[in-house]
């Protein structure tokens, strides 16, 4: 009788654990990929951001490119189907992604804010990708 409320219990605390891990993250997930879709939806119809991508020096089909990069990387990380090797790319894309932008905002002496959320996010992107690895592992 002892025994079987301890497994419960055991079971109780695992469940609130397992729980907590994936609202974790699904909810650093769904931010990156908000910042994502918002991003390639700017780089596609606003002219500002345009502009913006052109004053950093970057050619026009890059900013195409950078765009459908984006959403496919939200693609593959909200499917929980896709295998974890391939979503490990899509991570890795979305952090040289973060990493470029703040290279590339930087030489061009933009505001420090713009690179304090493009850490902000790479914090973020990486919480989401740690706590993929232990739903997968649990």
């Amino acid at each position: 009788m002892f025994t079987n409320s301890i497994k419960e219990t055991c079971n109780i605390v695992y469940y609130i654990l397992h729980l907590n891990m994936k609202t974790i993250y699904w909810t650093t997930t769904a931010l990156i990929s908000v910042f994502l879709l918002w991003s390639a939806y700017t780089y596609i119809f606003s002219k500002t951001t345009i502009q913006g991508v052109e004053a950093l020096g970057f050619p026009n089909h890059f900013r195409i490119q950078l765009a459908v990069l984006k959403v496919l990387a939200v693609i593959i990380i909200l499917i929980p189907q896709i295998p974890l090797q391939v979503k490990e790319w899509a991570y890795a894309g979305i952090g040289l992604f973060f990493i470029t932008a703040i290279v590339a905002h930087t030489a061009h002496k933009d505001p420090v804010f713009i690179t304090i959320i493009n850490v902000i996010l790479i914090i973020i992107l990486i919480l989401s990708r740690i706590y993929l690895g232990k739903i997968y592992n649990s």
